[in-house]
Formats: structure tokens, sequence, C-alpha cells
């Protein structure tokens, strides 16, 4: 940094002013910048499509750009993760206290998510995105939101077709003319000689000290909970014990090392292993032979439990058919994910929930 802050302010300013035609020509300084200098500078949107370049992309397309660019911070539904932003979701919480503002409940201009994307994501690989793969991005945002079908196409073409909910919710800022009666002259009499800071936060206590998950220090830790409670003894049955079934071939490790990554799609809403527990979506331990809509206390669509009851059960094909286009097979699915569409992809998951029994 400068030892002269302010004179390199002005000295920006200056070399600014001189820049400009005008300037330029008459003083003999620089000259006048080009039109393809202007324009790549010139990157914005505006609200009324100004500045959108020629292209298209579909949510397909856009799950896929978004899963692999976006979705370690916003989530592979864009419903963020830890502390990063949501930007899907919050509809009708604008009126409450603690409003969800994403782009489909809160945002007003399509434009404004498609510039932001364009400009400044993803996070450390600002403009590397093609316009194409910011209107996939910006379309699978909007399917994310219900806004748009699954074979939604978002061009530069149908971009204003496109209006967002909150599109009223904002008036242009007019305080300068419409409250100009409430200024007057600011007083500049009896000032204080100077500004002293009297407390500081620390003094006050607002500030935690402690951070992370710890229990109390009056409170044993859970392992020492569970180390205190007596083992369980199997309950004793008369019943015989059925003949063993013969074993099923063992899944090839790597066909479930890549339906492990694949299911980190799925993780958002889906849990498997110990202690799995029903999230946005239930648990998925012991999934095939399971008859669908029938892991307890998870609360399905009224399609998955006609489903159901008419013998649906989940099988490697069954479900396959399902990943593949979830909507298109179970019309009113409460599951918004788009599907799979590889079919490696389909089979590796397989193999992976497959290790996972009940």
């Amino acid at each position: 940094m400068s030892k002269f802050p302010n004179l390199l302010i002005v000295g920006t300013a200056l070399a600014a002013t001189l820049a400009t035609p005008v300037l330029a020509e008459t003083l003999g300084l620089g000259r006048p910048a080009l039109p393809e200098e202007i324009a790549a500078w010139n990157l914005d949107v505006s609200p009324d499509g100004t500045g959108l370049p020629v292209g298209s992309g579909s949510v397909a397309d856009g799950e896929m750009v978004f899963s692999e660019n976006c979705a370690s911070c916003h989530g592979e539904f864009a419903e963020g993760v830890d502390n990063w932003p949501k930007l899907a979701g919050g509809k009708d919480t604008l009126d409450r206290k603690d409003p969800v503002k994403t782009v489909g409940s809160y945002w007003p201009y399509l434009s404004t998510a498609w510039d932001y994307v364009h400009r400044s994501m993803p996070f450390g690989g600002a403009q590397t995105m093609s316009a194409d793969d910011t209107y996939a991005i910006v379309a699978y945002i909007l399917y994310s939101n219900d806004l748009v079908e699954d074979d939604f196409v978002l061009t530069n073409e149908n971009f204003l077709e496109v209006e967002l909910p909150n599109a009223d919710g904002f008036i242009v800022d007019d305080r300068e003319t419409a409250e100009a009666h409430f200024w007057g002259e600011p007083c500049m009499e009896n000032c204080k000689e100077e500004v002293k800071i009297t407390m500081h936060a620390s003094v006050l206590d607002v500030t935690p000290e402690t951070t992370g998950d710890a229990a109390p220090a009056d409170q044993p830790a859970a392992q020492e909970m569970a180390a205190a409670e007596p083992a369980q003894e199997p309950a004793a049955t008369e019943e015989p014990v059925a003949e063993a079934a013969p074993a099923a071939a063992a899944p090839d490790p790597a066909l479930v090392a890549d339906g492990e990554n694949v299911f980190k799609k799925c993780k958002a809403c889906h849990q498997v292993g110990e202690g799995a527990k029903n999230k946005v979506g239930p648990e998925l331990n012991g999934i095939f032979g399971r008859v669908a809509g029938s892991v307890d206390g998870f609360k399905y669509s009224k399609s998955m439990i006609a489903a159901g009851d008419d013998g649906l059960v989940w099988t490697e094909e069954t479900l396959a058919e399902f990943l593949a286009k979830p909507r298109d097979y179970m019309k009113g699915t409460k599951m918004t994910f788009a599907g799979l569409r590889k079919e490696d992809d389909i089979k590796a998951i397989n193999a992976y929930l497959a290790t996972f029994g009940n």
C-alpha cells in the first residue's frame, strides 16, 4: 500500500478523468477507449435483459454443473451447507421475524442471479463459467425453487418470461425527494471535542467464551453415559433358527466406491449406515426388498403410499427406474431430485446401497 493513500486516490481519479475522450484529445494524454475494451469491462446484466449473451442451458445440464461447482457450499439441492447461503426454499417466509431469503423467495430479478453467478462464482474460480453453463445453473436454481419443470431450458430468448415471486417486493428508493422535507442544515455547533469508547463487548459478556458442541462440565460425556449402561443380553427365543441363505456374491469394491461418490447427491436428504435417521427423505438401510413407503416415522407422499399398497417393492430394477427420473416414474412424489442421467451412476449407487442391510 502507498505511504500516501490520499495522493494515490487523487492520482487514480485524475488518470481516470484524463482518459475521457474529450480530455484525451484536448490534452494529448492517452486515447479514447476502444469499443471492444469497454465491452470487456461492461459485463453487467440488467433486469430488462440488456447485457445477456446468446446461450442456453437446461435443468438437467445445470444439475451436473451445479453438483460439480456449487454443491460443496450450497448443497446438492441448493439448500445451503453450514453457513453458506441457501439458494432455494423460503417460500412465504418474508413476513416472519426470521425470513429465509433465497433466489426463489426474495430476489426480485432473475438477471441478478445470472449476473452474480457469471461474474463471481464459483468461489475461488470467478468468471470461469461459460455462458451456457451459467444459463444451466440458473435453470437448475429455478427448478430447485419449483419455478420451472425438470425439462425446462433457459435461454437469452425466454429469459424475460421467467418472473420471480418477489418481483413486486422492491420499490425505487426515492428518499432523496420523498423525505427531503425532513432534512435541514446540519447542526455544526456545540459539538463534542472528541469521541471516546466507553465500553467493549467483552466487558458486557456478550461474546461466547467457548465454541463447538461440547457438553457442560457438570454433564457426563455421551461416551461415559454409554459405557455406564449395562449390556443388554439378547432375548431368548424358542423359535427355531432358519438355515442361513447362501451368501450373495460380494459387490465390486470399485463399483461400491463409485456409488459412495454418487450418493453425495443424496446425502442432503437421505442417510445410510449405523444410526441412520429419516431426514428430508427416509433412511435407506435395507432398501432392497422393502415395500415402497414403509419406513416407520417418515411421512410419505400419497402417491408413494399408494404404490406400496399396490405392491411396489424396491429392487435394483425398480429403484433404477425411479432414480432415472423420479417425477416421471411416480407422479406426485415428494422427491425433488431431477434424476441420475448416467446408467453407470445408477448401477454404482445400487451397489453402494446394497452394502447397507437393515
